[in-house]
């Protein structure tokens, strides 16, 4: 069978790579043995730089405070393959590291799960390295099996296609956005000369943009060729990248001769995602069994050629992490790559965090409203609220200390730390528009409270809880009770009646204490829709039609 592709690797589209210096280079004895695949990529005449660093990255770092301790500090360091990490990170005699995370287009939207992959990508740009986005275009056909039971549906091109585009944008909104100043529009970091290391505007470093993407094909001998135009912007923070761009004319017998001799079975077998899998019923496939070698080779190629030298990751991907930087000291026989993993995100009972009853816990706004995301981290229960908050935030240790102290004090405001992780969170995931509209469904939500309510406000949160639609003659001079009853909002007359006497019915957040009451023309909100409560978690919207 002459030269058969890796089929299920096939897709999408061509962005423009990022061209980054690189952390080593190669003396003649060691090109000869370096794989074609990987020849072929780096075959510009270009004399290849050294370990020096350019002068105008050599301040760019100088003086930061070491990302690897703030993390490992905020309980986000799991493991790390070599403590060299922590030099490498923080010294000025070197360019500042280029760190990815990789995110699989398995769904339309990234979920609670993926955020510390970005949260921790963020911090390593305030400290002044460079983060790289991985899409897996690639990747994404064959499905990762770490911390998975059963293999993956596998979805077709144009599902991945829909998908990766809008990763990209949410990744790119987020990187491009979340790091920078409501007032200035300029990039954070971390100001060196607090004590409390606060984020300040720097006033040098502009908001940095997305690489644009190119969808047209360039011819390319096989292997991996570099065929997409280098992004000359070099001071740029942020990259986003898809792998299949170097995925796409690997065929199997290339991978197997130049990359799958450098992998041992017995080690692949000794993974944890792998023994786990081979334990269970369903066993495991051929194809899920080299996701490992594919996330492999992928750090491989990055760190060859954009100077690519950290991967990090949930604590799942230690395998796959780990398979990169054998390949790369194996075909490169080059020092320098370092994987790090932080925890997964979990309740203080040892449960996922991130699920809820309706499911996934989604970042996109499409598929779960900032107001949700909202509600998600105000109802964190105490014992989890300042873990989350040292975890999920950007907050000063110094600050949480604080939050944490005034829980412990008499007269503290029940939930006033959740609020602060809430807005916080919102706020990086959804930007201040995001949040503004989070605060403000809340507020109409609140029975009580005296925000007038209108058409428009009462609509704009009706999908994030239940509604019914009727018409105006069966609410009008309708009594409030029975509308509670036949609108599914309360089970029986007796259990409203009861509600209300306890003060916790209302309608259009106004406590109602008459038994009979009955629904007026003026109780018709802009004579289109009515909100009732029982109590402060159960509402029904009722359009009127």
């Amino acid at each position: 069978m002459a030269a058969a592709a890796v089929s299920r690797t096939f897709l999408l589209f061509h962005p423009k790579l990022l061209e980054g210096s690189r952390i080593f280079s190669y003396s003649p004895r060691h090109r000869r043995n370096v794989p074609l695949l990987l020849r072929r990529s780096s075959s510009r005449s270009a004399a290849q730089p050294t370990l020096e660093a350019p002068a105008w990255k050599l301040d760019s770092i100088a003086g930061i405070p070491n990302v690897v301790d703030i993390l490992q500090e905020r309980g986000l360091v799991e493991s790390i393959t070599s403590e060299s990490i922590r030099s490498a990170c923080s010294n000025p005699s070197v360019s500042p590291l280029k760190v990815y995370c990789g995110f699989d287009p398995t769904a339309e939207s990234l979920h609670l799960g993926n955020l510390l992959g970005l949260i921790v990508l963020s911090w390593f740009r305030r400290c002044g390295h460079k983060a790289v986005a991985v899409i897996g275009g690639a990747t994404g056909r064959i499905g990762d099996p770490s911390g998975k039971s059963l293999e993956r549906p596998e979805l077709d091109v144009e599902t991945l296609e829909k998908n990766s585009a809008g990763i990209k944008n949410f990744i790119s909104n987020i990187l491009g956005s979340g790091n920078l100043d409501a007032e200035t529009g300029n990039e954070k970091t971390l100001d060196v000369g607090s004590e409390k290391g606060s984020i300040f505007d720097t006033g040098v470093r502009e908001n940095a943009s997305l690489n644009s993407h190119s969808e047209n094909n360039v011819n390319s001998n096989v292997g991996i060729e570099k065929n997409a135009a280098l992004d000359s912007r070099l001071d740029d923070s942020f990259t986003i990248l898809n792998n299949y761009d170097w995925w796409k004319d690997i065929t199997l017998l290339d991978f197997l001769r130049e990359v799958g001799r450098f992998a041992r079975v017995g080690v692949m077998m000794a993974k944890e995602s792998v023994k786990k899998r081979l334990m269970s019923e369903e066993g495991m496939s051929y194809t899920e069994f080299s996701y490992q070698l594919l996330q492999g080779y992928d750090f491989l190629y990055l760190f060859k050629n954009m100077g690519v030298n950290v991967q990090i990751g949930g604590s799942d991907q230690w395998g796959n992490i780990t398979a990169g930087t054998e390949l790369i000291r194996k075909i490169l026989q080059v020092e320098g790559a370092y994987g790090l993993t932080f925890p997964l995100l979990l309740k203080s009972d040892g449960t996922k965090f991130g699920k809820s009853e309706g499911g996934a816990i989604w970042l996109s706004p499409s598929m779960l409203s900032p107001y949700k995301f909202y509600q998600y981290f105000f109802s964190v229960p105490d014992v989890d609220v300042v873990r989350f908050l040292k975890i999920l935030t950007f907050l000063s240790m110094e600050e949480i200390q604080e939050l944490e102290e005034e829980m412990k004090k008499q007269g503290y405001v029940p939930n006033t730390a959740q609020r602060r992780l809430a807005e916080e969170v919102t706020r990086f995931v959804h930007g201040e528009e995001g949040l503004a509209e989070a605060l403000k469904a809340t507020e109409t939500l609140r029975p009580g409270a005296e925000t007038k309510l209108d058409w428009e406000t009462i609509e704009g949160i009706a999908e994030d809880v239940p509604s019914c639609c009727l018409a105006y003659d069966q609410v009008l001079n309708s009594s409030l009770v029975d509308l509670s009853v036949s609108t599914g909002l309360l089970s029986s007359k007796s259990a409203a009646r009861r509600l209300m006497k306890q003060g916790g019915l209302y309608l259009n957040n106004r406590r109602v204490d008459n038994e009979v009451k009955m629904i007026e023309a003026g109780d018709i909100v802009d004579g289109k829709v009515l909100l009732l409560s029982a109590g402060k978690k159960n509402k029904m919207v009722i359009r009127i039609s």
